[in-house]
């Protein structure tokens, strides 16, 4: 994996990301937080999860400490989420510029449920961007269930409306 590549794929998960606000922008309070069986508990939770996620990556592999997770109930409306994710994004673009090829290949170690874990850099923001995929789907489907679906997230169509 290259700088370039990955850079790419954190464009692809922003440019997605976007589509999945827009249209819970459009959702009522009570459906942002309308109870649901596709985990998080809510679209609120998984937008607040996602947004989470590449916080608390970012910072463990930046810094090794690992945060405070998020909590859904400190983000009132998808307006808060949107303005902490811009924060996000402008933190990990400078986190991912700071990056070279050479250290996209470097080995990572932190403390998990299991023990120390050992990986290479990459893999770990290669997941980060997988991870959203998971979520967004989720997301996607509430979304559809309110009559606002996003559309469709895929990366060859990102491709196509940024060529």
């Amino acid at each position: 994996m290259k700088h370039d590549e990955i850079t790419l794929l954190f464009q692809y998960n922003d440019w997605a990301n976007d589509r999945i606000l827009d249209h819970a922008e459009q959702v009522s309070p009570a459906q942002l937080t309308a109870p649901n069986d596709l985990g998080w508990g809510s679209l609120r939770g998984a937008l607040v999860h996602l947004l989470d996620a590449e916080y608390v990556w970012r910072a463990l592999l930046k810094t090794g400490e690992h945060v405070v997770w998020l909590q859904p109930e400190d983000f009132p409306n998808v307006a808060a989420i949107r303005a902490r994710w811009r924060e996000e994004r402008a933190a990990m673009c400078g986190y991912l510029q700071s990056l070279s090829d050479d250290d996209l290949f470097g080995t990572v170690s932190y403390e998990g449920h299991e023990g120390t874990y050992h990986r290479t850099l990459w893999h770990c923001l290669a997941h980060v961007v997988n991870h959203g995929t998971q979520h967004r789907a989720e997301c996607a489907a509430i979304l559809t269930g309110f009559g606002r679906s996003p559309g469709n997230l895929d990366f060859t169509v990102f491709l196509l409306e940024n060529s």
